[in-house]
C-alpha cells in the first residue's frame, strides 16, 4: 500500500529534502542532470505545494510532484527553463497571472520500483484536481514526449504560441519538451470524459482509497490531499 499526501512545502523542510533527493536520483539514473524542476529554490517559497507518494510500511519516498502557483520573486520553473531560447514565456504568464491565478505541475517522477504501475497517470489526475482546489484558473506544464497524451487526457492543450508550436529542445539536445495549459480548470473542457470524472471525484471525495492500473500491474494507494495550512490569499 502507498500513500499520497500534499503539503505546503514552506510546511515540511524535511518531506521537500525527501522528494528532492528521490526526483534528482531518478533524473540522474536517466542520464539528466539540468532540469529547472529539480532545483531547491522553491522548499522556501510560499506558493508551492508538494504531493508525496510514500510506502506506507517503510515511508520511503517513490514519488511526487508539485503545483507552483505564480509568486514576486519566484518565477515558475516553465520561466526558468525556457526563457533562454523564448522570452515570450514570461509575458504568457504575466497574461495568465493578470486578475487570476495561474501558476504550473512540475517535478513529476516515481521512483523505478514503482515505475509501470499508474502511479504518474494519477499524480496527473491528482495533481490537476489539486489546481482546482487552489481556485487556480489555469495551469502550465513543461512535458517530455511520453507524458504529452496523458496531460492532454487531463485536460491539458499544447500552448502553441511560444517555442516551435510549443515544443523546445530541453532539458538536453537530444530531448524535445512541450508546452501545456488548462486554460479552464473549472469545467476541463478538453479532457477524456474518464479522466474528467476521476479528476472531479477527487476534487469532491479528497481523502480515500484506489487501485491504479499499469503497464507493470496495479497499485493500491491511499490518498488525503486535502489541503493544510492555507493562508487567505488563495481564497480557501
Amino acid at each position: 500500500m502507498y500513500h499520497i499526501r500534499v503539503f505546503r512545502a514552506i510546511d515540511d523542510l524535511e518531506a521537500c529534502e525527501k522528494f528532492a533527493y528521490g526526483h534528482a536520483k531518478v533524473l540522474t539514473d536517466y542520464g539528466v542532470t539540468k532540469v529547472t524542476s529539480a532545483r531547491t529554490d522553491w522548499f522556501d517559497n510560499p506558493g508551492v505545494f508538494v504531493v508525496l507518494v510514500q510506502n506506507e510500511e517503510t515511508k520511503e519516498v517513490v514519488g511526487g510532484e508539485r503545483i507552483h502557483l505564480v509568486q514576486p520573486g519566484y518565477p515558475l520553473p516553465i520561466e526558468s527553463a525556457i526563457s533562454v531560447v523564448e522570452e515570450g514565456i514570461y509575458a504568457l504568464v504575466a497574461r495568465y497571472a493578470k486578475g487570476a491565478i495561474t501558476g504550473e505541475i512540475c517535478g513529476l517522477w516515481n521512483a523505478k520500483s514503482i515505475a509501470g504501475k499508474g502511479v504518474s497517470v494519477l499524480l496527473t489526475k491528482i495533481g490537476v484536481a489539486i489546481a482546482r482546489k487552489l481556485g487556480m484558473d489555469s495551469l502550465f506544464v513543461l512535458c517530455a514526449p511520453y507524458t504529452v497524451k496523458m496531460c492532454q487526457d487531463a485536460g491539458f492543450e499544447i500552448e502553441t504560441s511560444i517555442g516551435n508550436k510549443g515544443q523546445f529542445i530541453y532539458p538536453k539536445l537530444d530531448l524535445i519538451a512541450t508546452s501545456l495549459i488548462v486554460r479552464d480548470l473549472d469545467h476541463l473542457a478538453y479532457a477524456d470524459k474518464d479522466f474528467r470524472s476521476e479528476i472531479f471525484g477527487y476534487f469532491e471525495n479528497p481523502v480515500g482509497e484506489c487501485v491504479e492500473h499499469g503497464q507493470k500491474g496495479e497499485t493500491q494507494i491511499s490518498y488525503d490531499i486535502s489541503i493544510p495550512n492555507i493562508r487567505n490569499e488563495y481564497g480557501l
